[in-house]
């Protein structure tokens, strides 16, 4: 598929580094005394650099993204040198993409490039971004657990917080990487804003064993973006099944079109369930389409 992606004109650059906190994703760094993109399986080409470049360096290309390939990202990489190559793998390690890291340090071992996983441990990524959109897997932590006798779990059942379901971050639209390890395969809630906060039982009735999105298809910006995700979630990442949890305000059917175009877009026929949440948090409709 076709997709936006930023281009840096490497002649033009001249080391600012004005644009690299603008970039939500953590794509860009400053290294070698030029910004550059090191992976563009972050870069969401929305362009949120493109305005603080003072010397007009950065632009938008549209060019054919077929699914990652981390052996054709490597290819470019090289080229570049050692610094590049060094944080392109901590990007992928601090973002626990560890699929990708390991066909990185195969690529390198193929073409006799001396570079081990150690030496990323200690890399500085400075100033590389919002910390708040750095990919977490929560499927690969272990759940901290209290003990208590019987006596003290019975007398305080009605008081124990409620367990988070949530499997990954981030959770907005804008923010995600739609080929994030944890959409491969995956079963995907793509909900409303509004609808945790509606349902006093959203974890448990819904995201439980689910990656999940969220948007507000009356308020964000950049909609065409999120049909995009969602195609590449659908085609390139074959999530399993898509659940619109919607609430009962007319702007809110959105985000269903927004899913059906997506599904339409990528040509594969997924199974799409709406759930139709009431003000007060009660499920009013739920189906399949």
């Amino acid at each position: 598929m076709k997709r936006k992606i930023i281009q840096i004109d490497e002649e033009k650059c001249n080391g600012c580094g004005i644009c690299i906190p603008n970039c939500h994703e953590g794509a860009m760094q400053l290294i070698d005394g030029k910004a550059r993109l090191i992976s563009d399986l972050f870069c969401d080409g929305l362009g949120a650099c493109i305005g603080h470049c003072p010397e007009g360096a950065i632009e938008i290309i549209q060019r054919e993204a077929e699914p990652y390939d981390e052996r054709k990202v490597m290819e470019m990489m090289v080229p570049k040198g050692r610094n590049t190559i060094l944080a392109h793998l901590s990007h992928l390690k601090d973002h626990n993409e560890t699929e990708f890291l390991q066909q990185a340090i195969d690529f390198l071992k193929e073409n006799n490039i001396m570079m081990t996983p150690e030496k990323t441990e200690n890399h500085s990524h400075g100033e590389c971004g919002c910390p708040g959109s750095m990919a977490k897997d929560f499927r690969t932590e272990s759940p901290m657990v209290e003990t208590q006798t019987n006596a003290e779990t019975h007398s305080n059942a009605s008081q124990l917080p409620a367990t988070s379901e949530l499997r990954q971050w981030p959770v907005q639209l804008h923010l995600l990487n739609p080929q994030a390890s944890y959409f491969k395969n995956a079963d995907v809630v793509l909900g409303a804003d509004c609808a945790a906060f509606a349902m006093g039982d959203f974890h448990a009735r819904f995201l439980k064993g689910k990656s999940i999105a969220i948007a507000c298809p009356k308020l964000d910006s950049n909609k065409e973006s999120y049909v995009q995700k969602l195609s590449s979630m659908i085609s390139d990442t074959k999530i399993n099944s898509l659940t619109v949890v919607m609430m009962e305000v007319p702007c809110c059917s959105g985000l269903l079109h927004m899913a059906q175009s997506a599904r339409s877009n990528a040509g594969r026929n997924i199974p799409i369930k709406q759930a139709i949440v009431s003000l007060q948090g009660e499920v009013l409709e739920e189906e399949w389409t």
